[in-house]
């Protein structure tokens, strides 16, 4: 459920900070490129597997809410980093809460930095001790239509269902068979997604950061494994962008989802607009 406060509008110079937690990462640390419910029997064909993954936002509406952990992975130095995250979302809201750990790049725990606050709501992501500036108590709201990638990466962490929107553009899927994910049967299936495709098919709520996701990343098609469970539901979901970031081919960054705990009371409750950080940025986390 989403608690709907004054929102405010959009801040002043808050698309600044729109190289977000991994845009920033990857240009701070120097990173180097390197439904239907699922059918009752197990149908590992190509078609079944596309239709059933391109049906998966659906089932996960359906679902109602989860809760989540999150990982965002690039390369700095030679040395894998991840921002990692942990929360709820409600998918019939398109919102959800994650507290946000930065990686230890200069020897200190979390890099440095506080745990960040993220809400994800339609259109805009919120963040609290964000730091560069920002007062502690205060949150910074990024129009999400703004940013490059659509917030696939940018934020640190893919919003869950635009994650599984992304899937519509499903294409050569494979099945790889049964597995077991805390407990749970999962069947986990590998391919890519035409990220443009999936544009163009999203719901209303997903399309608008799918389109301008297609500006950020020097190939729109994404490489993804992702396991379902009976029901049809997304457990787990690794999805690898190429984010341009002024690299030629782009950095990779790797952006895994994992689900659990469907139907826990998740509430997210909008920033009031006095609480928004209307005041000038000075940097990128960094």
């Amino acid at each position: 459920m989403v608690v709907q406060d004054r929102r405010g509008g959009t801040v002043a110079a808050a698309v600044a900070c729109g190289t977000g937690l991994m845009a920033g990462l990857l240009a701070t640390a120097g990173c180097s490129p390197d439904g239907a419910a699922a059918d009752d029997q197990v149908v590992p064909g190509r078609v079944a597997a596309a239709v059933q993954l391109r049906r998966s936002a659906e089932a996960l509406v359906r679902a109602g809410t989860a809760k989540l952990r999150t990982a965002m992975e690039t390369v700095s130095g030679g040395t894998r980093v991840a921002i990692r995250g942990a929360g709820g979302y409600d998918f019939a809201a398109a919102s959800g809460q994650l507290r946000m750990v930065l990686p230890d790049l200069k020897g200190k725990p979390s890099g440095g930095h506080q745990p960040i606050t993220e809400i994800l709501a339609p259109g805009a992501l919120f963040m609290k001790n964000r730091g560069a500036g920002v007062p502690a108590d205060k949150w910074v709201r990024v129009d999400t239509a703004t940013l490059s990638d659509g917030n696939l990466v940018t934020g640190g962490a893919t919003d869950p269902l635009a994650a599984a929107e992304l899937l519509r553009g499903a294409r050569e899927v494979a099945y790889q068979g049964e597995e077991r994910l805390g407990g749970v049967l999962v069947r986990h299936y590998r391919g890519t997604t035409d990220l443009a495709v999936a544009a163009g098919v999203a719901s209303a709520r997903s399309r608008p950061a799918l389109v301008a996701a297609e500006k950020g990343f020097t190939t729109v098609v994404v490489p993804f494994d992702a396991y379902v469970d009976t029901a049809g539901r997304l457990r787990k979901l690794r999805q690898r962008f190429r984010f341009a970031n002024g690299v030629p081919q782009g950095a990779p960054v790797v952006s895994t989802t994992e689900l659990y705990g469907f139907g826990t009371k998740v509430v997210v409750r909008l920033p009031d607009r006095r609480d928004i950080y209307t005041g000038k940025i000075a940097s990128a986390p960094s």
